[in-house]
C-alpha cells in the first residue's frame, strides 16, 4: 500500500517527465514561431495597408503591451488561483490573432489582431514554466533549458518561414499556420490534463524538498530579484543588439553579402540555442550564482573585442558569446522560482514579461543610435553591458540540495 501510495509522488518528484518536458518545448517552439511571424512580415503590412513607420510601431507597442506586461498579471492570477487548461486556450487566443492577421482589411483589425497575438503568449508561458517545473524531477535548471530551447527554434524559424512562404503568397497565406496552433492546442490539452492530475503530488513533494523559503528578509528577496532584473537588461538588450543588427554590421563593415551575412546570423543563433540548452543543467551540477556569474561577467571580454576584430575573429567571437550569454537565462528563472517559492507563475511571467519587453524597447533604441552615429559605435557602447554582471556579487547564496541527495533521502522513507 505504501508503495502505491508513493509511485505518483515519485514520478513527479523524483524523475524528470521527459515526455511532458518535450511537448511543452515542442508548443514552446510553435508559439514563438507564430508570434515572430508578426514582425517579420511588416515589410508586406507596410505595402498592403500604406503604413507609416509610426503606425508599425504602434503595432509592436500593441503586441509588446499584450505580451510583456500581462505575463506577471497573469502569473500572479494562476499561482492562487490554478488554471491548467489555460494552456490551450492561450494557444487558442493565438490562432486568433492568426486569422484575424491573414484577413485584416483595416489597420484597426490588425491592432487587435496583434493583441490577440501577445496575449496568447502572455498566457502561455507563465503557465508552461510552472508545468516544466513540475515535471523536471528537481533538475529545474534542465527542465528550463529543455523548454526556452524550444522557443529559441521558434523564434529562428518565424522569420524563415515568414520570408519563404508568406512573403511570396500574400497575407492570406497566414491563415495556413493556424494549423500548427491547432497541433499545439491539441498537444497543450494533453500536457494540462497531465498537470492537473499531478498537481497535488508536486504540491507535497515541493513543499518538502523544493520550495522552501530562504532565510532572507523581505527588502533582501526585493534587492535579489532587482538585480536578476539587471541582469536581464544587460543580457537582451546585448543579444538585441546582434539578432537586429548583426547582419547591418557584417555588410557594412566587411562588404558581406546579404546571404553570407544571414548565414552568419545563423551561426549565432545556434550558439544561442546551445548555450540555452547547456546552461540549466550547468547550474543544476555548480550552482546557479556561478554560472549567472560567468555568463554575464564572463562575456565581458568577448564583447569588447567584437568591434575591433576581423571577420574571422568577428565569427569565433560572436558563437563564444552566443554560447556563453545565452546559458543564462534559464538559470536565472529558476534562481528568481527560488527566491520567491510558491509564485512560479508570477516569477516566470515577470521574467518572460522583463526579457521581451527590455529586447524589444532595446532593439529600438539602438536603431536610433545607429541612425545617429553608426552600427559599429552600437556594438562599441553595448560590448560594456556585461559589465553589469558585477552585480550578481550581491545575490545570496540560495542553492537547494543536489537532485541526488533529495531522491535518496525521499526513496529511504
Amino acid at each position: 500500500m505504501a508503495a502505491t501510495q508513493t509511485e505518483p509522488l515519485v514520478e513527479v518528484g523524483h524523475e524528470v517527465v521527459f515526455k511532458v518536458l518535450c511537448a511543452i518545448s515542442v508548443c514552446h517552439l510553435v508559439n514563438d514561431m507564430l508570434a515572430s511571424l508578426l514582425p517579420a512580415i511588416y515589410p508586406l503590412l507596410k505595402t498592403s495597408f500604406n503604413l507609416n513607420f509610426a503606425q508599425i510601431g504602434l503595432i509592436t507597442l500593441t503586441y509588446q503591451t499584450t505580451a510583456s506586461l500581462l505575463q506577471p498579471l497573469i502569473g500572479f492570477y494562476t499561482d492562487k488561483n490554478p488554471r491548467p487548461y489555460s494552456l490551450p486556450v492561450g494557444m487558442g487566443a493565438t490562432l486568433v490573432g492568426l486569422v484575424l492577421l491573414s484577413f485584416a482589411h483595416t489597420f484597426p483589425a490588425l491592432l487587435v489582431a496583434a493583441a490577440m497575438v501577445g496575449t496568447g503568449s502572455s498566457v502561455f508561458h507563465p503557465e508552461s514554466s510552472r508545468v516544466a517545473r513540475m515535471a523536471s524531477g528537481g533538475q529545474h535548471g534542465l527542465a528550463q533549458s529543455l523548454f526556452q530551447v524550444g522557443g529559441n527554434a521558434g523564434l529562428s524559424l518565424g522569420p524563415l518561414l515568414a520570408a519563404f512562404f508568406v512573403m511570396p503568397k500574400g497575407q492570406t497565406s497566414i491563415a495556413w499556420f493556424s494549423l500548427a496552433a491547432l497541433l499545439g492546442m491539441v498537444l497543450l490539452t494533453g500536457v494540462s490534463t497531465w498537470a492537473k492530475n499531478h498537481r497535488t503530488d508536486w504540491k507535497k513533494f515541493s513543499a518538502k524538498h523544493v520550495d522552501a523559503a530562504p532565510n532572507l528578509s523581505t527588502r533582501r528577496i526585493t534587492a535579489s530579484i532587482a538585480i536578476l532584473m539587471a541582469l536581464l537588461f544587460s543580457k537582451f538588450v546585448y543579444l538585441a543588439s546582434l539578432t537586429s543588427y548583426y547582419t547591418f554590421y557584417l555588410i557594412s563593415k566587411f562588404h558581406l553579402s546579404v546571404e553570407s551575412a544571414q548565414i552568419h546570423l545563423f551561426v549565432f543563433l545556434g550558439a544561442v540555442a546551445a548555450g540555452t540548452l547547456a546552461g540549466g543543467p550547468i547550474g543544476d551540477r555548480i550552482g546557479r550564482k556561478s554560472v549567472i556569474w560567468v555568463s554575464i561577467l564572463g562575456v565581458l571580454p568577448f564583447t569588447l573585442l567584437l568591434p575591433y576584430a576581423n571577420l574571422f575573429w568577428t565569427e569565433i567571437l560572436s558563437v563564444v558569446i552566443g554560447l556563453i550569454l545565452a546559458s543564462a537565462f534559464s538559470v536565472i528563472v529558476v534562481y528568481a522560482q527560488e527566491l520567491v517559492p510558491g509564485k512560479v507563475g508570477m516569477i516566470s511571467g515577470l521574467c518572460f514579461g522583463f526579457a521581451f519587453g527590455v529586447a524589444g524597447v532595446g532593439a529600438a533604441m539602438l536603431g536610433w543610435l545607429a541612425d545617429l552615429t553608426s552600427v559599429n559605435f552600437v556594438y562599441q557602447v553595448c560590448s560594456y553591458l556585461p559589465a553589469m554582471g558585477l552585480l550578481a556579487a550581491f545575490l545570496p547564496n540560495i542553492e537547494r540540495p543536489r537532485v541526488r541527495t533529495i531522491h535518496e533521502e525521499a526513496l529511504a522513507e
